[in-house]
């Protein structure tokens, strides 16, 4: 295998690598998949504003999350089902994920329990709740807790599944869905079909807040894309907000998370950290985020196409290239620390460049 020099190389060998099936399921988005597109091409219009002749001779990537020392903004976000990628699964990638110094947020739909995922050594795990059923939720956060699990994450955008084609084309089906939902399900029901039938969608802001009072873990709600949602968050005094889409996976239009991070870091006005995902590949792409004001951002497909072609080592990997990517983009840019890197850092499709002399 020749040399692998970018996260988007992975995903080249793992499409040719994996199930179609399984490929799909990763690399799919919602309807059109105009807004998994837009994740990524968002990113594109946004300019870097280097400032030169700054001494860069040392560099400090280090950040806290939530009072936690990690060793760079780039941490790893709930993705589904790691053993599609390799047989290992989330072991594998808690085990690369803490090698890192960063933080990995577990999904209630992995292939390993809380506590085997717990069990592959020390590291900073976040779980990441969906609510599918109010009485096991709370018992998730509970062996989360007892686990060693320092935060959680609630996602907050799917009442249902999206309407993702290629995996109708492909008609997911038993015994992939008994892995996801823990569930018994009908022979050749589909993925929307069995997540509709036990995902509640009667959940609201109330039932948040109460689901905080049965932690005393920092709570963070992955799914915000508007202001509104943001100030609701902000009342009800969450610890920490994920600006996402689910990366283009929920409802095809909604913008791209980087075109609307400013927007809700502008609302939180600093109350609480928000952090972004989705489209992220580059370290040009963490820089982005960090100057519009981001906190840290989450990576998701990339860490699985690294572990599909090389478990563990490739999911390191990963995180090292977009680290080693971030400290060069830092270097050049002329912010030897994250600190340096601000709202200057950047210009933006909607601002025009200065004219002034």
């Amino acid at each position: 295998m020749a040399r692998v020099v970018n996260v988007d190389e992975y995903e080249d060998l793992a499409r040719v690598k994996m199930p179609k099936m399984h490929y799909d399921f990763y690399a799919g988005g919602a309807e059109d998949k105009w807004t998994l597109r837009e994740n990524r091409s968002a990113f594109s219009r946004i300019r870097i504003r280097p400032q030169v002749l700054v001494d860069v001779s040392h560099t400090d990537l280090t950040t806290s999350v939530l009072g936690l020392e990690i060793a760079c903004p780039i941490m790893v976000a709930p993705t589904a089902l790691h053993k599609l990628a390799h047989p290992e699964g989330e072991l594998a990638t808690a085990r690369a994920t803490a090698a890192a110094n960063t933080v990995m947020v577990v999904s209630t739909s992995s292939s390993h329990t809380i506590e085997e995922i717990a069990d592959t050594g020390p590291g900073i795990r976040f779980f990441q709740l969906y609510i599918f059923n109010k009485v096991r939720a709370m018992e998730l956060v509970a062996r989360a807790e007892k686990a060693g699990y320092k935060a959680i994450v609630l996602t907050v955008d799917t009442p249902i599944l999206g309407r993702r084609e290629d995996d109708l084309r492909n008609s997911i089906s038993e015994p992939f869905l008994l892995v996801f939902f823990l569930q018994p399900t009908e022979p050749g029901s589909s993925l929307a079909a069995v997540a509709s039938e036990y995902k509640d969608k009667s959940i609201t802001w109330k039932d948040v807040q109460a689901f905080m009072k049965l932690t005393k873990l920092p709570f963070l709600l992955k799914g915000i894309l508007t202001k509104e949602d943001a100030l609701k968050a902000i009342d009800i005094c969450v610890d920490g907000i994920i600006v996402s889409n689910h990366g283009g996976r929920q409802l095809d239009h909604v913008p791209a998370t980087i075109s609307v991070l400013e927007e809700v870091v502008a609302a939180a006005a600093g109350r609480c950290p928000v952090f972004v995902d989705g489209g992220i590949r580059r370290g040009t792409d963490v820089f982005k985020a960090l100057a519009l004001g981001a906190s840290g951002v989450f990576v998701g497909r990339p860490v699985l196409f690294g572990l599909a072609i090389d478990g563990e080592q490739g999911v390191k990997k990963v995180l090292d290239m977009l680290k080693d990517e971030l400290r060069t983009t830092m270097v050049i840019a002329g912010c030897p620390t994250l600190a340096h890197i601000n709202r200057s850092s950047v210009q933006t499709p909607e601002e025009k460049p200065s004219s002034k002399l």
